[in-house]
């Protein structure tokens, strides 16, 4: 492992500061690559930087993007200011408050992270075609070197930094051969860190970092190795395929090629969705019905404008219910047409609702999914829409009036905000939200 700055004592200048012709003689001192080169670029606490970005004043102070502390909400991105107290991405807003109380907080203006998020793609767009955003904040790259590309991926990355940083943000690079070697290099010197693992040196690298430094290894695989005596890296390189598989099953040889360092999967811009999804948690648990079903209602509306937006429609329809005790029930149909209509498909949700839940339930989350966008289905049609909605020609809901319902109502928001026009069940599930938000890239497209 090596860093720029250190690979190159001939230079006393951060490698960020040098490009042009500084760079090309900086480049000079780097040993020639061979084979694959693979950057995952990974922008430095990205909310909370575009807030300070945005807000002076907030430079050089604790800033906490997340949900309201009193509402069970969850830290989204803390500043590097704010994590010197401890204060980490998805730990409960209260526990921060209590660790940070001087933090500066805000919910977050997610329009402005994906404004902020699609320029910086773009900046990586202009350096390969071949990237792959894995969420709003971080993305893989192959700049491999060949008879077309004949830069050095350090110098890449070195750009890389140096355009990002111009935009007012910051962003941390990994360089390794592989997914796996890059992805856990741009967490070795966070922020504005650049870490550099040549080929022929994987094993070397990954070896002494514990199990769970690898992608794929949570709590309970790492209970299984560290029973079997296998704490590292280099431990499980040492384990053998074998021994692997019957600790963690099929997901042992994975595990096993990544930690030898020999992963060769590659960076596809797979832009193809496989779901689109809403869920909330909620400030205070749901109890009644009518509560729940506004709460599904709101989530479904967002589905359908999402849906619309990317011009998909689906057959497949999801809802998601966690319950005060954390346990999670789901359940799923097929529908007979694809569709995108969410005043169609919201009353097939509060149908569904009868099978995950029953009165004196405590509920703490919904969700709602649509999925199933391939042309064909193999299951028969669960439902009738005429006879389950009863959707007639007389109705003030038939498919011409559903139809340019919505597409009013996502006038409205695509000129005003989301917030300019609302239903009714909209408004009756906002109040009791934790105001939290994940990085699902999906969700900022």
């Amino acid at each position: 492992m090596s860093e720029l700055s250190r690979k190159c004592p001939s230079t006393d200048a951060d490698p960020l500061d040098s490009l042009g012709g500084t760079a090309h003689a900086a480049g000079e001192c780097l040993p020639p690559w061979k084979g694959r080169a693979i950057l995952l670029v990974d922008l430095d606490a990205f909310f909370a930087s575009v807030e300070q970005l945005d807000h002076p004043g907030w430079r050089g102070k604790p800033v906490i993007v997340g949900g309201d502390p009193q509402k069970r909400g969850v830290v989204s991105t803390a500043s590097y200011e704010a994590r010197k107290f401890g204060v980490r991405s998805a730990m409960p807003s209260s526990q921060a408050q209590r660790l940070c109380p001087h933090a500066v907080w805000t919910c977050g203006h997610y329009h402005r992270y994906r404004e902020m998020s699609n320029k910086i793609m773009g900046i990586l767009h202009d350096e390969t075609p071949f990237v792959q955003q894995v969420s709003i904040d971080e993305a893989f790259l192959d700049v491999s070197p060949n008879n077309v590309n004949t830069e050095h991926p350090v110098e890449i990355a070195q750009r890389i930094q140096r355009r990002v940083e111009a935009l007012g943000v910051t962003c941390s690079v990994g360089v390794g051969s592989s997914k796996t070697v890059a992805k856990i290099a741009s967490d070795m010197d966070k922020p504005r860190g650049l870490t550099v693992v040549y080929p022929g040196t994987e094993r070397d690298f990954l070896g002494p970092l514990p199990v769970r430094s690898l992608s794929g290894v949570g709590a309970s695989s790492e209970a299984k190795l560290k029973s079997a005596g296998i704490l590292t890296l280099g431990d499980i390189a040492d384990a053998g395929l074998e021994q692997l598989k019957r600790l963690l099953g099929k997901n042992g040889a994975t595990m096993y090629i990544r930690a030898c360092g020999l992963d060769d999967t590659a960076v596809e811009d797979d832009d193809t969705v496989k779901s689109v999804s809403n869920e909330t948690s909620f400030a205070v648990d749901l109890t009644e019905r009518v509560d729940i079903e506004a709460a599904i209602s709101a989530m479904a509306t967002k589905v359908g404008r999402r849906l619309r937006r990317r011009g998909l429609a689906g057959h497949t329809l999801g809802l998601k219910v966690r319950y005060d005790n954390r346990s999670v029930r789901s359940v799923q149909k097929t529908l007979r047409d694809q569709t995108d209509d969410d005043l169609l498909f919201t009353p097939l949700l509060l149908e569904m609702l009868s099978e995950v839940w029953h009165p004196g339930i405590a509920v703490r989350l919904v969700g709602v999914s649509m999925s199933g966008f391939e042309s064909t289905v193999v299951q028969e049609s669960l439902f009738e829409d005429a006879e389950q909605l009863q959707v007639t020609k007389d109705s003030p809901l038939d498919g011409g009036k559903r139809k340019g319902l919505l597409e009013a109502t996502d006038k409205v928001k695509d000129r005003f905000g989301e917030m300019a026009v609302r239903f009714g069940h909209e408004m009756r599930s906002s109040a009791n939200t934790t105001g939290s938000s994940a990085k699902n890239p999906s969700d900022y497209k």
